[in-house]
C-alpha cells in the first residue's frame, strides 16, 4: 500500500497547507500521537509544555510528559482520559504547514469525526495492535471503529488514508504482527474502494517512526509519519470543476444612476470566472454576463475556487441569497428529489413523519425524507434493503435515502464537487444538526 504519485499537472496544484484528521477507537493513542508530533517537531511552546507538566490530570507514571494533554482541551476530557470534542491544532515544519483535527474514538462521538473529516485532505486511522484479534488460523479481526471510520473516509472522498499501526512496543515490535494487520486492512480497503492507502508501524508513546525513526524497527524502510505527511500532494479538484458560486449576500448602493451598485457576494466553491463570462442563475435559469469582479483590494479580471469576491453583472436580475451562479456551459443539476448517502448524527432517530430543514450551500429549505433505501453494514460493506417496518435511522447509521425538498437545489454529485454535493439536515424544532449527506446523481 503506497501513496499515489500525482502527475506534474496535479503536483502544480500542491498546497503548502495539509489538513488531516486522526481517527480510531478509544485509547488507540490519537491524542498521544498528535502530542508526539507537536513535541518532536518543536510545534509547541515552552509555556504549553510547562502547563502540561503541571497538570493535575497527568495520566503517566513518573516524570514522563503526558503528551495527550496537548490536545485534550476540555476539562471533562482531561478528567476522563478520553477525547470528546474535535480538537484542532496548528503546527509547521520547514517544508509544510498543518492543521490537525483530533477526533473522538468512542462510538458515541462518531458524528464529531464526520465534522473533522469534512474538510480533510488526509486521515490517519490508528490501529492499536493490542486490541486486534489475531487468530491461529490466520484470520484478523479489525475493530468496528476502524471499519466505520474508513467507511466515512471513503464516503467523504478523503484523498489519502494513512494506517498508523500503533503501540508496536506492546508486541515487541514484531514485524509479523504488523504484516498480518496491514494485509487484513488492505483487503478491507479494497472492498471499500480506497485507492491511496499507506501503512506505518509506530509507537506514539516512545516516538518510533513518528518524527524520528528510532532503533526498534530496523525492518521498516518506509517514511516516518512526518516525512509522509510532508510529501503528500494535495490536488484540489475544485479548481478544474465547473464554476459554482452560491450567493451569500446581495450588496446594494442606490445613489445617482451612474453610481448604482448591485453586487453578489460569496465564495467561489469551484471553477474559475472571468470578466465577460456568461453565467446562469439557478434555479431561475436566467443568464447574465460578468461586468466586474470586486475584492477588498480592488477589481480582478478573473478569480478561482477558494476566493471570496463580489460579482457585478451587466444585467439587472432578481437574485438573492440561496441562489447559485453557475457556468453557462455546465450548470448544476436542479433537484427537487434528492438521493444521498447520509450519516445519522442525532440521538433522536429519523422519523419519516417529520419535516426537517436542509442546508445546502447558502440555501435552506424544508425537506422530508421519503424513503430509506439501504442501510450500510460497515463490517461487510453490504447494503441491506430496508423494508417499510424499519425505515428509521439511529445514531451513527450510514444509509442511502430519498428526500423531497420544497425549493430546488442547484447541486452536483458529491464525488464531483464537494461543496455543492454536500448538505446537512436540521431538526426544525431543536435546530440541531441530525445528519450529514452526500448527494448522488443517479443515471
Amino acid at each position: 500500500m503506497n501513496a499515489r504519485i500525482h502527475t506534474p499537472d496535479e503536483q502544480r496544484q500542491q498546497h503548502s497547507l495539509l489538513r488531516f484528521i486522526t481517527a480510531g477507537s478509544v485509547d488507540d493513542g490519537k491524542s498521544t500521537l498528535i502530542g508526539r508530533l507537536l513535541f518532536d517537531s518543536k510545534g509547541i511552546f515552552a509555556d504549553q509544555l510547562a502547563a502540561v507538566s503541571r497538570s493535575k490530570h497527568k495520566r503517566t507514571v513518573g516524570d514522563t510528559i503526558d503528551l495527550s494533554l496537548l490536545t485534550d482541551g476540555l476539562e471533562a476530557e482531561r478528567e476522563q482520559g478520553i477525547t470528546i470534542d474535535v480538537a484542532y491544532r496548528y503546527f509547521a515544519t520547514p517544508k509544510r504547514k498543518f492543521i490537525i483535527a483530533d477526533t473522538p474514538g468512542h462510538e458515541q462521538y462518531t458524528r464529531n469525526m464526520v465534522t473533522g473529516a469534512s474538510t480533510a485532505d488526509a486521515v490517519i486511522i490508528l490501529v492499536d495492535v493490542s486490541k486486534v484479534k489475531l487468530s491461529e488460523d490466520g484470520s484478523v479481526d479489525l475493530l468496528i471503529q476502524t471499519k466505520r471510520h474508513s467507511t466515512i473516509a471513503k464516503l467523504l472522498q478523503i484523498e489519502h488514508v494513512i494506517v498508523a499501526v500503533n503501540k508496536m512496543d506492546l508486541v515487541n515490535y514484531d514485524q509479523q504482527v504488523y504484516d498480518r494487520i496491514v494485509a487484513a486492512y488492505g483487503e478491507f480497503a479494497a472492498s471499500l474502494g480506497l485507492k491511496d492507502v499507506t501503512a506505518i508501524p509506530l509507537s506514539a508513546l516512545s516516538g518510533d517512526n513518528v518524527v524520528d525513526r528510532g532503533d526498534n524497527m530496523d525492518w521498516y524502510t518506509g517514511p516516518t509519519l512526518i516525512e509522509l505527511l510532508e510529501s503528500l500532494s494535495v490536488y484540489d479538484e475544485a479548481h478544474d470543476a465547473p464554476f459554482r458560486f452560491p450567493v451569500q449576500l446581495v450588496a446594494r448602493h442606490n445613489g445617482h444612476e451612474a453610481n448604482d451598485f448591485r453586487g453578489y457576494m460569496g465564495r467561489i466553491e469551484s471553477g474559475r470566472v472571468s470578466v465577460g463570462d456568461t453565467l446562469v442563475v439557478q434555479p431561475s435559469g436566467q443568464t447574465a454576463t460578468v461586468k466586474d469582479i470586486v475584492t477588498f483590494d480592488g477589481s480582478l479580471q478573473s478569480a478561482s475556487a477558494g476566493q471570496s469576491v463580489t460579482l457585478l453583472l451587466n444585467e439587472y436580475l432578481d437574485i438573492s441569497r440561496g441562489d447559485t451562479l453557475s457556468g453557462a456551459t455546465a450548470p448544476a443539476t436542479l433537484l427537487k428529489q434528492v438521493v444521498a448517502d447520509v450519516c445519522w448524527m442525532s440521538d433522536e432517530p429519523l422519523d419519516l413523519r417529520r419535516k426537517y430543514w436542509i442546508k445546502h450551500g447558502t440555501r435552506q429549505t424544508a425537506a422530508k425524507v421519503t424513503r430509506v433505501d439501504t442501510l450500510l453494514d460497515v463490517n461487510t460493506q453490504e447494503r441491506k434493503l430496508v423494508d417499510g417496518a424499519a425505515q428509521g435511522l439511529k445514531l451513527n447509521d450510514i444509509a442511502r435515502i430519498n428526500l423531497t425538498v420544497q425549493q430546488p437545489l442547484a447541486a452536483d454529485a458529491y464525488a464531483d464537487i464537494r461543496a455543492t454535493g454536500a448538505f446537512i439536515l436540521i431538526d426544525e424544532v431543536t435546530h440541531q444538526t441530525v445528519a450529514a449527506g452526500m448527494i448522488r446523481l443517479e443515471n
